[in-house]
């Protein structure tokens, strides 16, 4: 290649970064030979040499630099290759190391890849499996358009090949080589839908043809009570779903539009796997049949921690010696996990007892062997033969602890050291050297927060030319305070809170007339909409000193920063309750202890999939009687209880306000829980939920749009745990007032109460830039007197409590 022809290339002002650098590649091929001559020119500028001049001799320096410039050029060009060269360097070790390094990766791939096998093989035996428990299928209706008694009619009599009527329902089809148990949720009984959504394995929701009117409007398709299902068994947690679509009209093209119309409606509200099927003809339930025998069923993922049965029929064992107490006798197959007779059950609706013994029965439905009926009769259960009968362990079994016993000299000190009574000295005389000025009916607790500081507002060294009188106000002085009796001490410890007290305490009362209930309703609507558009603020009553009214409250300088021992001034009573050193570690470890029971053969267990009847001891009989008449609207639920999950501690859900629900929902208020399979009653506290401190604010009402966090006290649970909160409703069904779901178990979580008082400025002092503050009362528009105060209060560069700056 000429060079006169290189140069020019590299001149050429269309040629990109990457073509010039080809030029100059060129170039120094040219030039290494040595039989050229240029003058060193700067790196990017080429003379014009087209004219044939004498070129003088090229320096080794520039043609050098050159060099470095084109090497660094290609070793980007060609990054991530390996040359030839340094290929051999690599040794013989070296490369036995990389092909072992791979062997065990795909050893580790082929092992994960077999686990997940094995375990997918399990759920489907536990699922599908001849000794697998039959399969739940919940029928639930959306309106009241649909009849649930004539489809549940019909699947019965497919599954069992019968065309009379069928009693049981729980039938072994060899059709279909499934057994499977039909239940129907009775509409609008919200609390027995939630109960048997709990245990399904899929969820069948049927809507009617017939709720469409002329027009074809899906309005009518699913009404209120089935809207108010969808959103709570979302907030529950769905099993596997489906849609049966009855009543649809004969023709093809109409059966098509309403298919379209169910899908449009309801498919934003279902998962994404969710199928319709019509389900007029036995064709139809012959066809959703099959598929559901194939399906792959999900389940929520906190039901799979935890064995449950679930029983259809209740007996009771009544004992002479305990007349107030009785045996309660539960049936039903094993499910999630297997169980042991030394653990703890929890009966939904009743509470946490012991297990006296469990009888592994025959099994009254089986699937291989034929027997005269293919039907489970629940009135011969005690006529079935007994396999073996499993008795706890006294040394193994778990003791019913639900609260702690405190330890009366826990609260004991050691003695101290002498360089800690010497330091305790040195402390003593410093603080008795700083005379400290106190308001009145201050105690030592209280004195104790207060912030040192040499300029006090109450100080009678302040110059008049100082101060500065606003508004035409009389100058206020504050008083210098003194101690107070005993009595009236003690009478400010046990001031209780106006606000969130006397008015539960009015809602809490049963004979209320309605016109009552509607004043208390107006009332806390009226209060839940000034704490929202006002928060914290709340009025000084002008018939109680300001100092006895707030004798609870502390300054404090900064929110987030400011340091609050959860442990001070607790009542003796806080200690019956349990804490954990680390909650987290504790749910691992015990997690795990139940993947052991499955994989590992246990003293006293049952195996998933078992017939078993439960003898649960020490039941009231009051209890077992009420559990008799609830299990004939719907199965009664008993599940085996973790480790630790029958203390009691400090529960504390991440709830929010649902959208159905209008009235205000006040803190301290009573609700009715359902925490999984639980259920119980608590006055919640709501707070703010502050991720970057340890201190939460207490927020008086449960506001909409927003997630908060309730505490209450309550049983263990380890998450995660859906919670959905009820509201008695004065007689009617219950509404649902939250949903929500599990955070944690911390009792030493630190709630705070907050006020805002808002003082109206009476002067200041320019020199020690303090202002005073007059919280007289002051006279609104209608002429009535009001007083708005705030706790902390900013003078020049500090923040200050109320009581360091007045006494009122």
């Amino acid at each position: 290649m000429d060079i006169h022809r290189v140069i020019k290339l590299g001149e050429r002002e269309e040629f990109n970064g990457f073509e010039r650098v080809r030029a100059l590649i060129d170039a120094v091929a040219l030039l290494n030979t040595r039989r050229f001559y240029m003058p060193p020119p700067p790196f990017g500028a080429f003379p014009d040499y087209s004219q044939g001049s004498v070129l003088p001799p090229f320096s080794d320096a520039s043609l050098s630099s050159l060099r470095i410039v084109i090497r660094q050029v290609i070793r980007v060009r060609h990054y991530g290759r390996v040359s030839s060269s340094n290929k051999i360097r690599i040794a013989k070790p070296d490369k036995n190391m990389v092909k072992g390094a791979r062997d065990a990766r795909i050893q580790h791939n082929k092992m994960v890849r077999d686990q997940k096998r094995a375990a997918l093989l399990k759920m489907k035996r536990a699922f599908s499996g001849p000794s697998s428990s039959p399969r739940v299928l919940v029928l639930l209706g959306l309106s009241s358009s649909v009849n649930l008694d004539l489809l549940t009619k019909d699947l019965l009599e497919l599954l069992s090949g019968e065309e009379s009527g069928v009693s049981s329902t729980t039938v072994a089809s060899q059709a279909y080589k499934l057994r499977t148990t039909v239940l129907m949720a009775p509409y609008g009984d919200l609390v027995s839908c939630m109960e048997m959504a709990k245990v399904a394995d899929l969820i069948a929701f049927v809507v009617s043809a017939n709720s469409l009117d002329d027009d074809r409007n899906a309005g009518n398709l699913i009404d209120k009570f089935g809207i108010q299902c969808l959103s709570v068994l979302r907030a529950i947690g769905l099993p596997s779903t489906s849609v049966l679509i009855r009543d649809l009209p004969s023709g093809t093209r109409e059966k098509q539009n309403v298919k379209k119309i169910a899908t449009s409606v309801l498919a934003s509200e279902l998962p994404k796997d969710c199928r319709f099927y019509p389900a007029d003809t036995k064709d139809d339930l012959h066809k959703f049949m099959w598929l559901f025998k194939g399906q792959h069923l999900s389940i929520p993922h906190w039901r799979s921690h935890r064995p449950f049965i679930m029983s259809q029929e209740v007996g009771v064992e009544h004992h002479s010696e305990n007349p107030g107490k009785c045996t309660l006798l539960l049936s039903g197959y094993v499910r999630a996990h297997n169980l042991l007779v030394h653990q703890l059950v929890h009966v939904s609706g009743a509470g946490d007892f012991q297990l006296d013994k469990i009888d592994v029965l025959q099994d009254p439905v089986p699937l291989n062997e034929r027997k005269d009926s293919d039907l489970m009769d629940t009135d011969n259960l005690n006529a079935i033969q007994i396999v073996r009968t499993l008795k706890p362990d006294t040394a193994k079994q778990t003791p019913l602890v639900v609260e702690n016993i405190p330890d009366p000299l826990a609260g004991e000190q050691t003695w101290p050291t002498e360089a800690e009574m010497a330091k305790a000295d040195a402390d003593n005389k410093t603080r008795r050297a700083k005379r400290k000025k106190l308001p009145q009916g201050t105690s030592n607790y209280q004195a104790a927060w207060i912030v040192e500081d040499d300029d006090e507002l109450s100080d009678g060294s302040v110059e008049e030319d100082d101060r500065m009188v606003l508004d035409g106000q009389k100058d206020i002085s504050l008083q210098e305070g003194s101690d107070q009796s005993d009595n009236e001490n003690e009478h400010n410890r046990e001031s209780f809170d106006e606000e969130t007290e006397a008015d539960t305490e009015m809602a809490d009362d049963e004979n209320l007339t309605r016109e009552q209930i509607e004043a208390e309703i107006k009332k806390h609507k009226d209060a839940s909409g000034l704490d929202e558009e006002f928060p914290d603020e709340v009025d000084t009553p002008l018939d109680v000193s300001a100092k006895k009214r707030f004798a609870k409250y502390r300054g404090l300088k900064s929110f987030r920063t400011s340091l609050w021992d959860p442990q001070e001034s607790l009542p003796p009573d806080y200690a019956r309750i349990f804490n954990f050193d680390n909650f987290t570690r504790t749910q691992k470890h015990v997690l795990a202890k139940v993947l052991e029971q499955d994989h590992e053969h246990v003293d006293g267990s049952v195996k998933v999939g078992s017939f078993v009847r439960l003898h649960v001891k020490d039941v009231p009989v009051a209890v077992a009687s009420k559990l008799s008449q609830l299990s004939r609207s719907a199965p009664v639920v008993a599940c085996g209880l973790l480790q630790h999950e029958s203390k009691m501690s400090v529960i504390h859900f991440s709830v929010k306000r649902h959208d159905s629900y209008d009235a205000p929902i006040k803190s301290k208020e009573t609700f009715i829980f359902h925490v999984g399979f639980r259920q119980f009653v608590a006055r919640p506290v709501f707070s703010s939920d502050n991720i970057n401190s340890d201190k939460h604010k207490m927020e008086r009402f449960l506001h909409p749009g927003r997630f908060s966090i309730a505490s209450i006290y309550a049983p263990i649970s380890f998450p995660p745990m859906p919670v959905v909160i009820l509201k008695n409703m004065h007689g009617d069904a219950p509404a649902v007032a939250a949903v929500g779901s599990l955070r944690t178990v911390d009792p030493y979580s630190i709630i705070l109460k907050r006020i805002i008082l808002t003082g109206y400025p009476l002067g200041f002092q320019r020199r020690k830039r303090q202002c005073d503050i007059c919280f007289t009362p002051l006279k609104t528009s209608d002429g009535s007197s009001r007083l708005n105060c705030t706790l902390n209060v900013v003078v020049g560069d500090e923040l200050r409590t109320l009581w360091e700056l007045m006494e009122l």
